[in-house]
Formats: structure tokens, sequence, C-alpha cells
């Protein structure tokens, strides 16, 4: 298991896997400790509000997304509108990359 799949990362986009927002993408905005990280969508969940999730309920996605790390290295803070960006814009990718991956059966 590589470092990124075990290690929660700031920018690291994750899937929730279990309460209110199941099945939802959200991007790591915050380490608390090895149990719980921070998580906001930039939408329903703003970066000044971002939810406290324990780790065990979420699912790592191997992809963190340069514009949020740089953004909170830089500064500690990133844009609810640069949440969204980089979310949309990993949605966008993985849905092309399954399309030229997968045959659908139609």
């Amino acid at each position: 298991m590589s470092d990124s799949e075990s290690t929660p990362q700031i920018g690291q986009i994750v899937r929730v896997l279990r309460g209110r927002e199941v099945d939802q993408y959200s991007i790591i905005v915050g380490l608390i400790d090895e149990r719980f990280v921070l998580i906001a969508d930039g939408d329903k969940r703003k970066f000044d509000r971002a939810k406290k999730k324990n780790i065990h309920h979420l699912e790592l996605i191997n992809y963190i997304s340069p514009e949020v790390k740089n953004s909170m290295e830089e500064t500690t803070r990133v844009t609810n509108g640069k949440l969204r960006f980089a979310l949309t814009k990993f949605l966008n990718d993985s849905v092309i990359d399954r399309k030229k991956g997968e045959q659908i059966d139609g």
C-alpha cells in the first residue's frame, strides 16, 4: 500500500462512506490527528464550516488537488470556489477516464 492511500493529505479527494453525505465527494482541508480530518466541498459544506470526519468513514481517493494543496500551503486557507473547481475537475476527469477504459454494454 502506498503512502498516499494510508495517510490522508491536505487537498486529497475523498468519498464519504458513512453519515448524511454518503457517496458525496469532498476534499480534505485539515488534519486533526491520525483518526480525524476536516472535509469541505465548497458548496453544501463550506471551508469555514468544514466537517470533522473519522477517516474510517471515508474512502481516500488516490488524487490530490494541486490547486487546493498549494493554496493551503501558501495561505492556510482555500476559497470555496477553488474547492468546487477542484471537485468538478476531478469528477469530470474520472468520468472521462471511465468512458475510455470501460466497454459499456447497451
